[in-house]
C-alpha cells in the first residue's frame, strides 16, 4: 500500500454491531422519499441506486438508519425469553440492514465522490455515529445475553460457523469495553466520540492537500516525460482551467511517473515535497496536533481496560498476537532491506557521476536514477514495458486468471442496466463458467479525479451469506490511474499493474465467500491482505504474459527477450520498496508503544527513523501526517505491519504452486486455494486455514528469497 485496500473508516468501527447484509423486510417506518435507505430494486437481486444518490439525503438517512438499528438492538436486549443463539446472535446478525444500505452510499460519497458539502455532513455525523456505536457496545442487557450464549457454547459447542460468530461477537464486545463499570464506560464513550471527529478531520485534511497542491508545467518543462503522460497532464490542466499548461496532481499515480522520468530536478523536488508534505504544512490543515491527540486518546481508552498500550490491545486477535511478534518479523527483514538500499544508492550515484550530473542522490532523485540503473544493469526500460501494459488487456488478464483458478466468467452488463455513480464506472456480471450460476456483479472505478481519495482499494456493497437465503455479491475495485486523453490507451507501470491484480484479489475473496453469517465476512487484518498479495503472482505467469501483454499500437505480443529482462530484474529496487514500507510500519508500531504525553510527531518520526538507521535518500511510504491507514480510522492502526506478515504467507504459498505439476495453474492446488484460503473468509482461524492449505506453518525463508535478500540461517 503500497496503498491498497481500505474500507471507509466509520464502517470499520461499527462492523461488529450491524449486519453486512443489505436485504430487508418491508418496514413501515422507512422514509418513503429517501432513496438511500430504501430496499434495492432492479435486476441482480437488487442494486444500489447510485444514479439517484444525493448528499442532501445522507444526514437524514443515516439518522433514520441508526434509529431503526437501535430499536432492533433494544428489542433483542429486552427479549424476555432465555438467551439463545437464534434470538440473540442471529437476531444481531440480521439487524442494521437499513443502515448498511445507507453506508454503501456514504462510502461512495466519502471515498469516490467527496465534496465540501459531504465533508460538512460527515463532520457533523461523526460524533453521532460514535454515540450510536457506544449505545450498542455498552448496552449491558445486550452484552449479558451475548455472554450467556457464549458461556453456554463453551460447555456445549455449536456447529463451527455458529461457534465462530459467537466467539467473534463476544470478543468484539469485550474488546470494546463491555466489561467496564459505568464510570469507565462513560469515559470510553466520550473518547470514542472525540476520536471519530479527529479521524474525519484527519482524512479531510489530507484530501485538501491532495486537491490543492497541483504543480503546473509549461512546454519547456516536459523533458523526459512520455507523450501519453503529457497528453493526460494537459487534459487535467485544461479541466482545471489552466489551458496550455500541464498538471501534476498531488497523488501517487501522477507523482510517481513524474519523479521517475522528468529531467527537471527542481520540479522533481517540488512535486516530491508537495506529496510527502501532505498534512504537514503548518497551516489549518496540518495533522500533527490531531495525531498527538489521537495517540493520547487511544492509550487512555485501552488503559480503561487494563492494557499497557494500544498495540497490546489491538493485536490480541490478530495472527501476530502481540506487538513483540510483529516487531520481531519487521526487524528480521529491516537490516537486509536497508543494506540493499546502500547498494542501490551507490549504483545510482555512480550513474549520476558518469552522466556528469554533479549531484548527490536525494529522495526526489531516487526513482529517476533507479530507472537509469535498471536500464544499465538489466537493459530494461520501464517505459518500454509500459507499452505492453494496457489497462483493458490487464482487466482481461485478471478475468482469465479468475476463470482458471475460480472457474468464474466476467460478462459486461449493458450500459444503463445497472446504475453507477460516475460515467467512468463499468460493471460486469460474474457467473460460474460451467453452470452459468450467477455469483454477483463487479464494479470498476479506475481513474483519478477530484473528490476521490488516492490509492487503490476494494470494497463490497453486498456480501455473500446464506443464513436467510443465499445472496449474491456486489464488489468493487477502485484505482487512481491517470485518465488518458481521448483516443489514447491507458498504459500503466508494472508496479501499478501488480496493484491492480492485488485489489482484484480482494474482489475474488469477496466473490468466493462461502459463509453463513455476515460477521464471518470480516477478516483478520494481518491475514486478509495475504489472499490479494498472492494473486499478484499471476501477473508474471507465462499464460498471462503471452496472451495479454501486447503492444498498444501494433498488437504484437511482448518480446521474449523483454520478458526475460523483467524476470531478471524481479528483485531490482527491493531495497527501496521494502524499506519505504517497513519504515511506515515500524513508525506505526513505535508511535503506539511510546508514551504520547507531550509527543511531538515530526520530532518523533525523525528521531525514530534516525535510530533505526533509515537511509536519508528515501522517505517512508506514508509519512505520519498523511498516514490515513492509521489515523483516518483504526483499521490499520498498529497493523500496517500486516502486509509484511501476509507477504510471508504469500511467498510460502506461492511455492506450493511453483512446486506443483501444473505450476501456477495446477487444478489440485487451485482447488485447495479456494477451499481453505478464500471461501472460509473469517469462518476459520487463519493459522489453521493456512496449515490446511500448506500442511505446515509459513516460514520466512521464501519471502527473503523472493526479495533477493540473504536467507537467515537457523
Amino acid at each position: 500500500m503500497i496503498s491498497k485496500s481500505i474500507k471507509v473508516a466509520v464502517l470499520g468501527s461499527i462492523v461488529l454491531f450491524a449486519s453486512c447484509k443489505e436485504e430487508s423486510k418491508t418496514n413501515d417506518k422507512l422514509m418513503s422519499d429517501n432513496i438511500l435507505i430504501q430496499e434495492w430494486t432492479g435486476p441482480y437481486e437488487g442494486v444500489p441506486a447510485f444514479d439517484k444518490m444525493n448528499v442532501a439525503d445522507i444526514k437524514a438517512a443515516v439518522e433514520e438508519g441508526m434509529k431503526l438499528n437501535l430499536e432492533e438492538i433494544e428489542a433483542i436486549a429486552n427479549n424476555e425469553e432465555a438467551p439463545t443463539f437464534k434470538n440473540t446472535i442471529v437476531a444481531m446478525e440480521s439487524a442494521g440492514k437499513e443502515l448498511n444500505r445507507v453506508f454503501t452510499y456514504y462510502g461512495i460519497m466519502s471515498s469516490n465522490k467527496s465534496s465540501p458539502e459531504f465533508r460538512a455532513v460527515q463532520t457533523e455525523l461523526a460524533p453521532k455515529l460514535s454515540e450510536f456505536q457506544s449505545k450498542i457496545s455498552q448496552n449491558e442487557k445486550l452484552f449479558q445475553r451475548i455472554k450467556a450464549v457464549y458461556d453456554a457454547s463453551q460447555k456445549t459447542p455449536l456447529e463451527p460457523q455458529a461457534q465462530r460468530v459467537v466467539d467473534l461477537t463476544y470478543k468484539g464486545f469485550e474488546m470494546n469495553g463491555a466489561n467496564l463499570d459505568a464510570e469507565k464506560k462513560k469515559r470510553y464513550a466520550e473518547i470514542a466520540k472525540e476520536l471519530s471527529s479527529l479521524y474525519t478531520k484527519f482524512g479531510n485534511n489530507v484530501l485538501h492537500d491532495e486537491e490543492n497542491y497541483v504543480t503546473y508545467l509549461t512546454k519547456d518543462q516536459l523533458g523526459g516525460l512520455s507523450d501519453g503522460f503529457i497528453k493526460s497532464a494537459a487534459k487535467i490542466a485544461a479541466d482545471k482551467g489552466q489551458e496550455g499548461k500541464y498538471a501534476i496532481t498531488n497523488t501517487r499515480s501522477s507523482m510517481d511517473p513524474f519523479l521517475t522520468y522528468s529531467t527537471e530536478r527542481q520540479l522533481r523536488k517540488q512535486v516530491w515535497t508537495n506529496y510527502y508534505s501532505r498534512g504537514d504544512n503548518g497551516d489549518a490543515y496540518d495533522n500533527n496536533e490531531i495525531i498527538a491527540k489521537i495517540l493520547k486518546l487511544r492509550k487512555e481508552r485501552v488503559g480503561l481496560m487494563g492494557y499497557d498500550n494500544y498495540a497490546q490491545w489491538r493485536l490480541q486477535d490478530r495472527m501476530a498476537k502481540n506487538p513483540e511478534n510483529a516487531m520481531d518479523l519487521m526487524l528480521k527483514v529491516w537490516p537486509a532491506a536497508t543494506a540493499r538500499v546502500k547498494e542501490e544508492v551507490a549504483d545510482m550515484q555512480a550513474v549520476a557521476n558518469e552522466l556528469g550530473d554533479n549531484i548527490t542522490i536525494e529522495p526526489w532523485d531516487y526513482r529517476y536514477y533507479a530507472e537509469k540503473v535498471r536500464k544499465k544493469k538489466y537493459d530494461l526500460d520501464s517505459d518500454e514495458v509500459k507499452q505492453y501494459l494496457q489497462l483493458d488487456k490487464l482487466t482481461e488478464a485478471m478475468f482469465f486468471t479468475a476463470g482458471e483458478l475460480f472457474n468464474y466468467k466476467f460478462t459486461p452488463v449493458a450500459e444503463d442496466s445497472v446504475p453507477v455513480f460516475h460515467e467512468d464506472v463499468k460493471v460486469w456480471e460474474v457467473t460460474d463458467k460451467d453452470s452459468g450460476e450467477h455469483i454477483g456483479l463487479w464494479y470498476l472505478d479506475p481513474f483519478a479525479r477530484e473528490g476521490k481519495r488516492s490509492g487503490a482499494w476494494a470494497t463490497t456493497y453486498r456480501s455473500y451469506t446464506s443464513y436467510e437465503g443465499e445472496t449474491n455479491v456486489l464488489a468493487s475495485n477502485n484505482s487512481n490511474f491517470v485518465k488518458p486523453a481521448p483516443g489514447e490507451a491507458v498504459l500503466v507501470s508494472w508496479d501499478d499493474a501488480t496493484t491492480f491484480f492485488h485489489e482484484f484479489g480482494h474482489a475474488l475473496h469477496f466473490f468466493s465467500s462461502n459463509v453463513k453469517y455476515p460477521t464471518l465476512n470480516g477478516g483478520v487484518r494481518d491475514y486478509t491482505e495475504f489472499q490479494s498479495q498472492l494473486l499478484e503472482r499471476w501477473l508474471s505467469t507465462d499464460k498471462v504474459i503471452n496472451q495479454f501483454l501486447v503492444h498498444h499500437e501494433t498488437g504484437k505480443p511482448i518480446p521474449a527477450e523483454l520478458v526475460e529482462k523483467i524476470k531478471n530484474a524481479s528483485t531490482f529496487n527491493q531495497g527501496f520498496g521494502t524499506t519505504e514500507y517497513l519504515a511506515s510500519a515500524l513508525i506505526d508500531m513505535k508511535l503506539h508503544l511510546a508514551d504520547p504525553t507531550d509527543i511531538d510527531i515530526d520530532t518523533f518520526e525523525r528521531e525514530t527513523l534516525d535510530e533505526l538507521g533509515m537511509p536519508k535518500e528515501l522517505p517512508m511510504r506514508h509519512r505520519t501526517p498523511h498516514f490515513g491507514h492509521v489515523f483516518s480510522g483504526e483499521g490499520y492502526a498498529t497493523a500496517y505491519y500486516g502486509y509484511m506478515w501476509a507477504d510471508v504467507l504469500t511467498s510460502d504459498a506461492s511455492e506450493a504452486f511453483a512446486e506443483a505439476p501444473g505450476g501456477f495453474y495446477d487444478k489440485d492446488v487451485a482447488a485447495k486455494l479456494v477451499k481453505y484460503l478464500f471461501a472460509p473468509r473469517n469462518a476459520m482461524d487463519p493459522a489453521e486455514a493456512f496449515r490446511k492449505f500448506r500442511g505446515r506453518d509459513a516460514k520466512i525463508e521464501a519471502l527473503m528469497k523472493d526479495r533477493g535478500f540473504p536467507v537467515p540461517q537457523e
